[in-house]
């Protein structure tokens, strides 16, 4: 069965209006409606919350849709890229830091270079994340 009928049905069967569901979900009446009416699918959050509102097995709320199979593993991909891409930045940031650091108590014209760098350097790698985060989002 498709997602959106299995939603709808859950919804009905727990004597449910799109505008309560939609209070208790915290999401808006029309992301309800959408997501009855296959426009939209909803994130994997929202099954969960869906799942427990409608006293309803993850299983049943989810088997058998494959478009709705697919848009979880998009997803969890997107937040194991945005897992990676702070990680990556925290550590980027931290090595930035600590040869600043080591530039101020160096002195001389290691902390000159350093002060003028450092600038460059944090424009450079905020605009390689940008880039790696929208490739992402693309996909």
């Amino acid at each position: 069965m498709e997602i959106e009928r299995t939603i709808k049905e859950a919804r009905l069967n727990s004597g449910l209006t799109q505008e309560q569901a939609a209070e208790n979900l915290m999401v808006s009446r029309q992301t309800i409606s959408n997501w009855e009416n296959g426009k939209s699918l909803p994130d994997i959050v929202s099954v969960m919350n869906m799942s427990d509102l409608y006293q309803i097995s993850l299983d049943e709320l989810l088997k058998g849709d494959q478009k709705m199979k697919e848009k979880m593993v998009k997803d969890l991909d997107a937040a194991k890229g945005n897992k990676r891409l702070i990680l990556t930045a925290a550590v980027l940031f931290l090595a930035v830091a600590v040869i600043y650091g080591i530039s101020i108590y160096a002195g001389g014209d290691f902390y000159d270079f350093c002060k003028a760098a450092i600038a460059w350097v944090i424009l450079g790698i905020s605009l390689a994340f940008a880039g790696t985060y929208m490739s992402q989002k693309e996909k």
